[in-house]
């Protein structure tokens, strides 16, 4: 058996999420599916480095699986995506060491937050930003911001996803406010998240930006250790995995 590395990107709109279901169509699923004729009689299991939700997309969602054929990285590529849709498609492949592991051996992940910030929501960007109609602030999202900075127990901004954790401490190594007219974009980096935790950020320094908070209530929140009403989930279409980086 050898090893392969996808980067994959996919629309999330129509999909159940990253993780495979019983009660919908998730993206892992079509995955394994478009692998199988490739990898046959073995059986295809396709591993990410995290998982997204209904209605997140990804730019760089790094998936690993094994298969007992030799194939070159443009031939892989071609392969998958001839029998991929349009929604999901792998950017680049490539064989890897045998104990390349997609998830464990992860040093950071990226997220992006999207949020369109006007009146009116220009139909095209509907399924991939956060409509906010009233103002908001980027300056006070900045320093909002550099407050989730660090190592922190980020329980309060995580939702509840009926599975014991074994730990709710994470490390958050930036977070970035940038604004271009209505558009004001959220970046996320850490060594990993929590459920809906990147949300959580976003829909707080979203209540920061209208003045329902405040910057320094950041920071009291998390020592709060208790998710509350104040900390809503923004809604999924702004999100996008980014990025993965390894050694």
């Amino acid at each position: 058996m050898r090893r392969y590395r996808l980067t994959v990107a996919y629309d999330g709109t129509d999909f159940a999420g990253w993780q495979m279901q019983p009660n919908g169509l998730s993206i892992q699923q079509v995955l394994e599916e478009a692998a199988r004729p490739l990898v046959a009689p073995a059986t295809c299991r396709m591993h990410g480095s995290g998982r997204t939700d209904a209605g997140v997309h990804a730019r760089g969602q790094v998936v690993h699986f094994d298969m007992p054929r030799e194939m070159t990285p443009v031939q892989l590529r071609r392969a998958l995506n001839g029998r991929l849709p349009p929604a999901i498609q792998v950017l680049e492949a490539a064989e890897t060491a045998a104990d390349f592991d997609a998830r464990r051996h992860a040093l950071g992940r990226e997220y992006r937050y999207f949020i369109w910030n006007g009146e009116v929501m220009p139909p095209e960007r509907r399924l991939y930003a956060a409509h906010v109609r009233r103002p908001l602030d980027p300056a006070r999202m900045c320093e909002a911001a550099a407050r989730f900075v660090g190592r922190h127990d980020f329980a309060a901004f995580s939702a509840n996803p009926q599975r014991e954790q074994l730990s709710t401490v994470r490390e958050v190594f930036g977070v970035q406010v940038l604004a271009d007219g209505p558009e004001i974009e959220i970046r996320v980096s850490g060594e990993g998240f929590l459920y809906k935790m990147v949300r959580s950020m976003a829909g707080f320094l979203m209540a920061v930006g209208s003045g329902h908070e405040t910057p320094e209530s950041v920071s009291e929140v998390i020592a709060s250790g208790q998710r509350t009403a104040r900390v809503e989930t923004a809604p999924a279409q702004g999100l996008f995995f980014w990025r993965v980086w390894y050694d």
